[in-house]
């Protein structure tokens, strides 16, 4: 069953990649947002703005976390799920040979 791990986790992170790629873009652009408005905040004094701007990227960032952590879970279960099934369908192949053989 070791090798049905690699496979399995190597799945998950096939399923997961765009979710994490998202993430990561994310990241990258409220980090450019935050420069900016940064630099904003400096020339005008408008934090009360960039602040409202930084909750509102803040919580889209943290909703996108959220789903991509919702699938890792969901798909840890399908694995978990496949895995059982497999080991059904082998001991089942195995009954089916050996009435047959009789």
């Amino acid at each position: 069953m070791a090798a049905g791990d690699g496979r399995a986790a190597a799945g998950l992170d096939e399923v997961l990649k765009p979710f994490e790629e998202r993430a990561s873009e994310a990241e990258t652009r409220i980090a450019k947002l935050e420069a900016l408005l940064f630099k904003e905040d400096e020339l005008s004094g408008r934090s009360e703005t960039s602040s409202t701007a930084m909750r509102d990227l803040q919580s889209k960032l943290d909703a996108v976390s959220a789903e991509c952590m919702a699938e890792k879970e969901k798909n840890k279960k399908l694995i978990i799920e496949n895995e059982k099934l497999q080991y059904r369908i082998t001991h089942l192949i195995r009954a089916i040979k050996e009435a047959e053989s009789r």
